[in-house]
């Protein structure tokens, strides 16, 4: 899931612009939050139903059903088997809110995947040292998912994010995959930024031995080995921004 680039070299302002408008999935999940911290929705009270909210938004029922997940995640709702979708009690003081708004310039991205090289790296090693036979098939199936995109001329993007997911997944700690989730849309640089090159086949294969590197590890159950590769991949992603934050100086 990281991106591939050179050094940073001394960035003293991380003013560049993120140049992506917000998905529809973004402006929902955006919308409801504002809903909630404005007190429009109470704690306890039950957000509109898939159907009231397609009508009120304009948008399908796939982009509020990812709009709720995301909330989910994040602990600001939680769902109910046949009733719907509810606001946490404490959804109006939680602090881990991010949301496209704070991803502004690239200096939100290095931030955080600053965050995410904190949790990735242990997540990995945890998951060397812990994957049974079915987590190591997810991740093989997850690594081929990418290769097939990139066959198809893609740039992998989603893909990539759930190799990540299954390397949480596999750690055997819930609250790995439940952060991972909740920083899900923005941990793909490239999918935040436009920035060229990210369908170049030498590039995507950098990044898929990188994958493959980490794999290896996981399935080798080499902690040591699982927490260099994972952190040479995401400390590469780091750089990349670094040189586009360099570029806005």
């Amino acid at each position: 899931m990281a991106d591939n680039g050179g050094s940073a070299g001394g960035v003293s302002q991380l003013s560049r612009r993120v140049e992506k408008s917000p998905t529809l999935v973004e402006e929902v999940t955006t919308r409801l939050l504002a809903d909630i911290r404005t007190g429009n929705l109470q704690p306890g009270a039950r957000l509109p139903t898939e159907r009231e909210m397609m009508q009120q938004l304009g948008v399908s029922r796939t982009v509020i059903r990812e709009a709720v997940a995301q909330l989910r995640a994040s602990g600001v709702v939680t769902t109910r088997q046949g009733l719907g979708a509810f606001v946490s009690a404490g959804a109006h003081h939680r602090t881990l809110q991010i949301s496209p708004n704070d991803m502004k310039v690239v200096g939100d991205l290095i931030n955080l995947n600053e965050l995410r090289l904190a949790i990735e790296v242990e997540a990995a090693a945890r998951a060397a040292a812990r994957a049974s036979a079915e987590s190591i098939e997810r991740l093989r199936t997850a690594l081929d998912d990418i290769s097939a995109a990139i066959d198809r001329g893609e740039d992998g993007a989603e893909e990539d994010f759930r190799f990540h997911q299954a390397v949480a997944e596999a750690s055997g700690n819930p609250h790995f995959p439940r952060t991972l989730d909740f920083l899900g849309q923005y941990s793909v640089p490239r999918r935040a930024t436009n920035v060229g090159g990210v369908k170049d086949a030498s590039y995507l294969s950098r990044l898929q031995n990188e994958h493959q590197q980490i794999f290896d590890a996981i399935n080798d159950g080499n902690a040591n080995a699982a927490r260099d590769a994972m952190r040479q991949h995401l400390e590469a992603s780091l750089a990349r921004l670094g040189r586009l934050a360099q570029q806005a100086l």
